[in-house]
């Protein structure tokens, strides 16, 4: 170990039950350096670092760890941040009722005779905010800041820790463009003040910008370690070909697309009223009742949305998606693209059951035919599912099992009489693990266990599953690798190719770009004008990302029809 390594990890082993996550891992990490670790998900990665940070204590796993010159065995996470190692885990480990100088120095008080000193806790809470760069009160409350800033304060509670080796694992995974670019400039700080840093992380351009070294992890073992730049170094193409054990020749699967003119999907044109529209009114819920329903029109999209607004739940006042308007044809795969705060999210959830919002008004229709989406259940009953943006909040049930996650949007499927029956849905569960290719040792196992991709691919299962014709998802790919985004992808194309309509929210223009006919852009909860595959680059959609108000029927400067209508 020479003088400029601060840390070696010499053949780390560590099972669970019969299965290996690492096998014989080995990890050096240099003074001073932005150390990347890379895998894909289930590799071992954050397996890894918490034996390092000691959530895994000595004694449940085989190998050494040397920390500045000296082996250690971490028997707790207070023993690792004695030593002055911090790890800060993806879900974030703040009290939301707390305040940020509460959260900072929690578990190491700042007290005079047993008694807290608020006044010490506020001026050097103060102080470490202004170290990271964020710019609140030390009393605000966590609950109240946003991601973003949340992380900044995971730092700040870091360095009140004196820490010298700090672990981050994907700390910009759910932030937006601005966040992420202020938290990489704090790294590169940092670690020009001296510190180390151990980052995880899937955004590999992100990687080439900060680190000085990468290790690949996979399957549990170390493939290479090498430098990012200079003779020898190793790039973002070569990195994926560790992490896969293969070349991706390309990024995004390749696949027929429909041609334009394909219902009213690639016309480009804004959406016009229509007669089976009629009965429903301003602000009505769209569900024909009261009059004689339409039957499904041949030239009609799958499904057309009018019009639609949503107001604040907590502010109804407040229009945070304004006259909306969108469709979606058979065989087609749609983005919408926007910047954070655009209401995409809010426009999709508002949709699928109303599950968002209020003051909801427009109109939904599916093959011409106005349509109630006003409930969850009426929403699947016409053939939407929405794939939520937080898989763990609000698509999973992590505590529960990979078999019960699968069924649970469809249980009457594997129902007879109202009870359950534990064989078929066994036999549905064993059928998606299969087609999706979930990685688990079992159907038993709790869905938390798994790795991002493979509890993507649960939430993805659990829907396709009610056999649905318009799959809307939200940041599909957010905080999975590059192997597990390229199956999320193929998966994707063949919904498409069954008939589905499905429709991507993402906030990655390059994926995007890459698996999309169509683009929308949302901008300020409107949407602002439409791409075409074949005329779309980032540009054009940042563009439409940062288009001010315009009037129905402007067009863009890339020559698109805006997509808004004057409100009721």
């Amino acid at each position: 170990m020479t003088a400029e390594t601060i840390l070696q990890m010499r053949h780390i082993t560590k099972s669970f039950g019969a299965r290996k996550a690492l096998d014989d891992v080995s990890l050096e990490v240099r003074r001073a350096e932005i150390h990347a670790v890379c895998g894909e998900n289930g590799a071992g990665k954050s397996t890894l670092m918490n034996v390092l940070s000691g959530v895994w204590p000595r004694g449940t796993y085989d190998g050494d760890i040397v920390y500045d010159g000296q082996v250690r065995q971490f028997r707790s996470v207070r023993d690792s941040e004695s030593a002055g190692i911090v790890i800060i885990h993806q879900e974030l480990a703040l009290s939301p009722h707390l305040s940020v100088a509460e959260n900072i120095f929690l578990g190491h008080e700042r007290a005079r005779h047993g008694v807290i000193d608020w006044e010490a806790t506020s001026q050097a809470a103060a102080a470490l905010l202004e170290q990271v760069g964020l710019s609140v009160p030390p009393r605000t409350r966590v609950g109240d800041l946003g991601v973003g800033s949340q992380q900044l304060v995971e730092i700040a509670k870091a360095l009140s820790r004196q820490v010298r080796l700090l672990i981050l694992d994907e700390p910009t995974a759910a932030l937006n463009d601005e966040d992420s670019a202020h938290l990489l400039g704090l790294m590169t700080g940092l670690r020009d003040q001296g510190m180390t840093m151990v980052l995880i992380s899937h955004k590999l351009g992100e990687v080439s910008r900060v680190a000085q070294r990468a290790t690949v992890i996979r399957d549990g073992r170390t493939v290479r370690t090498a430098p990012l730049e200079g003779p020898g170094g190793i790039d973002e193409e070569e990195i994926i070909r560790l992490m896969v054990g293969r070349p991706l020749s390309s990024r995004y699967p390749e696949r027929t697309r429909p041609r334009d003119g394909t219902g009213l999907a690639q016309t480009g044109t804004t959406a016009q009223a229509d007669p089976a529209a009629q009965g429903s009114g301003p602000g009505g819920s769209g569900d024909g009742s009261g009059s004689a329903v339409p039957r499904p029109r041949a030239d009609a999209p799958l499904l057309e949305v009018r019009d639609w607004t949503v107001h604040h739940p907590a502010d109804p006042s407040r229009t945070v998606v304004n006259g909306a308007a969108l469709t979606l044809a058979r065989g087609e795969v749609v983005g919408l693209a926007g910047l954070m705060g655009a209401g995409r999210t809010e426009l999709a959830m508002s949709l699928f059951g109303r599950s968002w919002g209020t003051r909801i008004s427009g109109t939904v229709l599916k093959e011409g035919r106005p349509v109630s989406t006003s409930t969850v259940a009426a929403a699947i009953r016409h053939g939407l599912a929405y794939v939520p943006e937080d898989r763990k909040d609000l698509g999973l049930n992590l505590i529960q099992d990979v078999k019960t996650n699968t069924t649970a949007a469809a249980l009457g499927r594997v129902s007879r009489h109202g009870v359950v029956d534990s064989g078929r849905e066994r036999k549905v569960a064993e059928e998606y693990r299969t087609s999706l290719r979930i990685k688990t040792g079992s159907l038993e196992d709790p869905v938390g266990s798994l790795s991002g991709g493979n509890q993507q691919k649960v939430v993805l299962a659990r829907w396709m599953l009610t056999d649905p014709d318009v799959l809307i998802l939200d940041e599909p790919t957010r905080g999975i690798d590059v192997g597990a985004k390229y199956e999320i992808y193929q998966i994707i194309n063949e919904l498409a190719q069954a008939g589905k309509a499905v429709l991507v929210i993402s906030s990655e223009l390059p994926e995007l770009l890459g698996t999309c006919d169509r683009i929308y852009a949302m901008s300020q909860g409107r949407v602002t004008g439409q791409l075409p595959r074949a005329q779309a680059d980032q540009e054009g959609l940042m563009r439409l990302m940062t288009a001010e108000t315009t009037s129905p029927g402007a067009t863009t400067p890339t020559g698109t029809t805006t997509q808004r209508k004057e409100t009721r």
